[in-house]
């Protein structure tokens, strides 16, 4: 098979404003970039009718180094949608430039289920998390200004809590100190660096309704905390308007097309495991109101993108959830099941039975939020067919095979037949886990216990401080979102499969007025990636006629 650069370099993209005519967006609304991407004034969100699509939401198993293909399945889905007569729109995050060049490669699906132009969307697209970044440094100068020129809001400089961005994996960043070579340059301290894609900014983007919410929501995001024991935000440094000016084109969703030309929305890109993780509410509100059926992707594992879309986003933004799709791959479950990474290849039944425990636990996870679920079990060449009898015969709800990556559309016909009969037999019952009016404790207990399996919540000294302080400002009772690992339902990366009656560690909160929740902090988790040894980016190239291969 070829790589997916190169079936995409190979697929017929029409002209984006033919996509936009068939999903009947009137062409003054479009902001074009080229002949296959366009922006969506947001505002045309308010003439439509946002109750017509219904939404699915596409998650999975806890993410291994096999990989599950979770947006594959995404596109295939939507593509398939489309294939069996339904009209259908998929609404992805946009992909960081740190995981491109570090480790994961390209996040626009793959093989014959991809979006495209996938350089263009893998590498700077129409520039929208860019415009975070500068939007986000743009806090950050004015903050060392405000403290060089007097600093009349007393602000504490041990105490400021606003880092800086860039859109990048540099560990030399994390922890950094600033203004050094004299008064001219102003206090030294020490500061860091956040991949763009873990700023507030981001979150608050992706969760704003227009943009007058954006502005608002931007002016109460705290930037630090004052001598005086208050908070600082950044409506008290005036800048509100100016940093919402900056996002002024980034609100806007982008429309592109599949490799087989099904409509996509990607917009906003905030990472699972330390914000919320799912594309822009705008985008997700606007496909609903042009589609019959919406296909929407939540980051990593149904304990952190599903678990944060279904208690905070689906509540956010209105939205009722009426199915779930649960995506597994015989190599991941094996993984799960004890196998090594370098074996994953070689059959194993009983490796498999074992690392289906994973699966279960999710979908047990997700019936409590009374969602219809359809198992897709992603199909890779090395899988073989007592592997996936096993899988079928474990399987705890319907289990469907998917082949989008294979055969594109065609490959997942039977998982968009299965998803709209549960979808028409079986009526939604959703309603959130966690109640919205509980203290921070009860909803980490909930989460903890019921989603992660813990056995006990123990919290350290500087969470304990820091909750303190988050109950004397108001905050007591706000959305919770846990940033944890990914690589495990736990706090630790080394549990795999299904593991319970542990104790989870809440090490500190961090608080997103402006996106609207708490962030209580687990385990090691980093704001900052890092680069491995052999990054992604020696592989990327690009020859004398502009041609780039090594994406994928």
């Amino acid at each position: 098979m070829l790589p997916d650069i190169e079936i995409a370099k190979g697929a017929r993209l029409v002209d984006i404003r033919e996509i936009a005519k068939k999903l009947r967006i009137p062409e003054e609304k479009l902001k074009l970039y080229g002949n296959h991407i366009a922006k969506v004034d947001h505002r045309y969100l308010k003439e439509l009718n946002r109750k017509k699509g219904k939404l699915i939401l596409v998650t999975a198993i806890t993410p291994t180094p096999a990989g599950e293909g979770k947006t594959t399945t995404s596109i295939g889905l939507s593509m398939a949608l489309n294939r069996i007569g339904k009209k259908s729109i998929v609404t992805l995050r946009e992909p960081s430039l740190g995981p491109v060049f570090g480790v994961k490669g390209g996040a626009a699906g793959g093989g014959y289920s991809q979006v495209l132009p996938m350089e263009d969307i893998n590498l700077h697209f129409t520039g929208d998390i860019h415009a975070v970044t500068t939007a986000h440094n743009l806090v950050s100068a004015v903050i060392d200004a405000h403290i060089n020129h007097g600093n009349e809001l007393g602000i504490d400089i041990r105490k400021i809590y606003w880092k800086r961005a860039i859109d990048m994996n540099d560990r030399a960043l994390r922890q950094i100190v600033i203004a050094l070579g004299g008064s001219a340059n102003g206090y030294p301290r020490e500061d860091g660096f956040l991949i763009t894609a873990a700023s507030e900014i981001m979150a608050t983007l992706c969760l704003a309704s227009d943009l007058a919410d954006l502005k608002r929501r931007i002016g109460e995001i705290v930037v630090a905390q004052s001598e005086k024991k208050g908070l600082v935000r950044i409506k008290d440094l005036g800048i509100q308007g100016a940093v919402a000016a900056l996002l002024k084109d980034a609100i806007n969703p982008n429309l592109v097309q599949t490799i087989e030309n099904t409509p996509a929305f990607v917009h906003g890109g905030p990472f699972a495991n330390i914000a919320h993780g799912t594309n822009t509410l705008i985008a997700t509100k606007m496909a609903l109101g042009l589609a019959d059926y919406v296909v929407t992707e939540a980051g990593f594992a149904a304990d952190l993108g599903a678990q944060k879309f279904l208690d905070f986003v689906a509540p956010t933004g209105n939205l009722t959830i009426d199915a779930v799709v649960l995506v597994a791959s015989i190599r991941a479950l094996k993984y799960h099941g004890g196998v090594a990474k370098e074996d994953l290849s070689k059959e194993n039944v009983e490796a498999v039975v074992k690392g289906m425990e994973n699966l279960k636990v999710h979908v047990e996870n997700l019936q409590k939020y009374g969602v219809p679920i359809v198992v897709a079990l992603n199909r890779f060449e090395s899988d073989t067919p007592a592997e996936i009898e096993a899988v079928l015969r474990e399987s705890p709800v319907k289990c469907v095979i998917n082949e989008a990556y294979a055969k594109g559309s065609e490959g997942a016909v039977e998982l968009a037949q299965r998803v709209v009969e549960t979808i028409e037999t079986i009526p939604t019952n959703y309603k959130p886990l966690v109640p919205a009016e509980l203290p921070i404790e009860e909803k980490i207990d909930i989460i903890a216990k019921q989603i992660y399996r813990a056995g006990k919540v123990i919290y350290t000294d500087t969470a304990k401080s820091k909750l303190s302080m988050l109950k004397k400002n108001g905050y007591g009772n706000y959305p919770v979102i846990i940033a944890k690992t990914q690589n495990s339902i736990s706090d630790d990366p080394k549990k795999i499969n299904a593991p319970k009656g542990y104790e989870f560690t809440v090490r500190d909160f961090q608080i997103s007025a402006g996106a609207g929740f708490v962030v209580a902090l687990a385990g090691e988790i980093m704001l900052m990636p890092g680069l491995p040894k052999v990054p992604a980016a020696v592989n990327i190239d690009i020859d004398e006629n502009g041609e780039i291969t090594g994406l994928f």
